[in-house]
């Protein structure tokens, strides 16, 4: 067996792992990592879809622990740097070419683009088992009416399941900075939390051990309908302690 055929085996292993109870439970008790050499789990491919500030700063976390990362925009010719600079795990293209590579795939666009993707790349994300949101509605940007429509919605995360049909979604990643998502991944003394929504528990498990090996401790705070939560200046944003995450989500319940 080759060793892209080995390590695709081991990802639909993981994938199959994650979808049932005791996947779920020794995932959420291996330990946080400083780097992929440290866990068992196979590198997943990630598909980033979009490659601004918040996307690239994700991208290089995923990247440096180990998984094969392929950026994309509406023009990668200009994502040359960022891939030179992160070396060979990762690689750029067209969305539709880091939709079809990822094993996952990371949305990280203006929220006003999610219903054009969800259009042109709805059937293939449905075939994903994870599809991790982190756009934010935000009315300076994406408008007040496309806001209001979310808020009818019952927030972002709902909203975000509407137009991307039949996509696992876990939301996460929605209220920390973009300049900050670096500097605090792995923090000493304590890791810093990321809140998290969704409905789908194999999705989630996934969610969970990424996150997990990108420095951060996941705590999930219920369905996406906690996806409101998760926004730009609520009490779930900005850096908080995993205890600290679980006190105040069992206040917004």
């Amino acid at each position: 067996m080759s060793e892209s055929q080995a390590a695709d085996h081991g990802r639909r292993n993981f994938f199959k792992l994650a979808g049932c109870g005791l996947g779920a439970l020794a995932l959420a008790a291996r330990p946080s990592r400083a780097s992929a050499q440290t866990s068992t789990a196979p590198p997943l491919k990630i598909g980033m879809v979009g490659a601004g500030r918040m996307g690239g700063a994700l991208g290089e976390l995923f990247v440096k622990a180990g998984h094969p990362v392929m950026f994309s925009s509406r023009h990668p010719e200009n994502l040359k740097d960022l891939t030179t600079r992160l070396g060979p795990l990762a690689q750029a293209g067209p969305v539709a070419h880091a939709v079809a590579f990822g094993d996952v795939v990371v949305m990280v666009v203006p929220y006003a683009a999610l219903e054009e993707i969800g259009k042109a790349h709805g059937p293939a994300l449905a075939t994903k088992p994870l599809v991790l949101d982190v756009c934010n509605p935000i009315a300076g940007r994406d408008g007040a009416e496309l806001v209001k429509w979310v808020n009818e919605q019952g927030g972002a995360g709902l909203a975000s399941a509407k137009l991307l049909p039949g996509a696992r979604i876990v939301r996460a990643f929605n209220g920390i900075s973009y300049r900050r998502v670096g500097p605090i991944a792995h923090r000493q003394g304590g890791l810093v939390g990321v809140p998290i929504a969704g409905d789908d528990k194999k999705a989630i498990a996934i969610a969970e051990q990424l996150i997990r090996d990108i420095g951060f401790e996941p705590v999930l705070v219920g369905g996406l309908a906690m996806g409101k939560y998760l926004l730009p200046g609520t009490p779930l944003a900005e850096e908080h302690s995993p205890a600290e995450l679980r006190r105040i989500a069992a206040g917004l319940h």
